[in-house]
């Protein structure tokens, strides 16, 4: 069975490939976090909150050549997760052919984003990513201590990125402004993190 999800959060930072998405059951509380990289976060990013380029992006590309050849993108199904990589598949109506193409699920969501497309999860996926869930006290504690460090090595390097005088005398006010949110969400985290470890361990 497939579950509706939705897509709650994106979260990106400068600071790495790495960024994350995270998709939630529609009528339900379960949810989880997908890494993507830097490229498709900001192309889903930018999608949602329809920014316009003045040639189409891969994806408005992709998008337009659907729509060229008659089909409607139906649906997207995140169906499969394998040695902690999520697999998605297209469903594409042309009339009354469905076609199948298989996707990653962050160029799945980046092209549906626009679109208004349903979102879908195997319900097998939700139950191997409930299953893979740390249980244990000890478990949890290190997956805190694990994002600690991550939270204390990318505030360092974005510290060291505003204080370069290089870049400072190329970003412009707003940039400098939103990376300095940034850092202060980050510290935040990492202090509240710092707090609970210290009450727990």
């Amino acid at each position: 069975m497939d579950i509706p999800v939705e897509l709650t959060r994106i979260l990106i930072t400068e600071l790495g490939e790495q960024q994350v998405i995270f998709l939630k059951e529609t009528n339900g509380e379960r949810q989880f976090p997908i890494l993507i990289g830097i490229h498709e976060a900001v192309a889903i990013d930018h999608r949602l909150k329809g920014v316009k380029f003045p040639r189409p992006m891969t994806h408005d590309l992709l998008a337009g050549v659907i729509e060229s050849m008659g089909g409607r993108l139906e649906k997207i199904v995140i169906n499969d997760l394998r040695d902690h990589t999520f697999f998605a598949t297209l469903y594409i109506r042309r009339g009354n052919e469905m076609i199948e193409v298989d996707s990653r699920p962050s160029d799945a969501i980046a092209l549906g984003a626009a679109m208004d497309t349903p979102l879908f999860v195997a319900e097998h996926v939700f139950e191997t990513i409930v299953n893979a869930e740390p249980t244990t006290r000890q478990e949890r504690l290190e997956l805190l201590r694990q994002r600690k460090n991550m939270l204390a090595e990318q505030i360092e390097a974005l510290q060291t990125m505003l204080e370069d005088p290089d870049f400072q005398a190329e970003a412009s006010e707003a940039t400098m402004k939103s990376h300095q949110r940034q850092m202060e969400k980050m510290r935040e985290e990492h202090d509240a993190i710092d707090a609970i470890l210290r009450k727990l361990g």
